[in-house]
């Protein structure tokens, strides 16, 4: 099976994306390759963020590999925080203080509405390409269940009376940005990569 090099440190994302793509390929942490060192993020944009990480693993292994980058994008904060979902509250700081941060932006706030964007960006033989999936849904007022990651508790997608945080993994792979990203990138990897 093809082996692709996923460039996260984060084990939520990589539990997720290793159940989308289980066999179709291997799926390699950075920590499973032993590459360490802080991957940049300083584009503006969600695609330049994914692409600038993908670059710094292709770069130092010649392998192919693909990144991501999440963006929540809320309406009534013209869609704060975006590219700088992670790290909202500061630069070192926590799933908590970012969640803590937008309930407080929002406090009295009626329009709730906000989406989740990920763009996922697949780097073969150095060239990109590029995945995208997004989610609609609103921002709750307070944190509901404990599975998940980053603002699943606060989030509710469309069409559901749940947060993320409250789904069973499989079904929030099923209907998350993430999932949708991922699940492109699967369907071109099946079509192009058949054994």
């Amino acid at each position: 099976m093809k082996k692709l090099i996923f460039a996260t440190n984060n084990s939520h994302k990589l539990q997720e994306v290793r159940e989308l793509l289980q066999g179709i390929v291997d799926v390699v942490s950075l920590a499973e390759i032993g590459l360490t060192g802080d991957i940049p993020e300083t584009a503006d944009t969600l695609q330049g963020n994914a692409l600038q990480k993908a670059q710094w693993v292709y770069e130092r292994t010649g392998e192919d590999c693909f990144a991501d980058d999440t963006g929540l994008e809320v309406e009534a904060l013209h869609g704060a925080p975006g590219v700088y979902s992670a790290r909202y509250a500061g630069e070192h700081c926590t799933y908590k203080d970012n969640v803590d941060k937008l309930l407080s932006a929002l406090e009295g706030n009626k329009n709730r509405k906000a989406d989740f964007r990920t763009v996922v960006c697949l780097m073969e033989d150095g060239k990109p390409r590029y995945f995208e999936g997004r989610v609609d849904g609103e921002i709750l007022t307070e944190c509901y269940g404990s599975e998940g990651f980053g603002y699943d508790p606060i989030f509710m997608p469309e069409r559901f009376s749940v947060s993320f945080a409250e789904m069973p993994i499989e079904i929030k792979n099923s209907i998350s940005h993430r999932g949708r990203a991922i699940q492109q990138l699967v369907d071109y990897l099946k079509s192009n990569h058949e054994a």
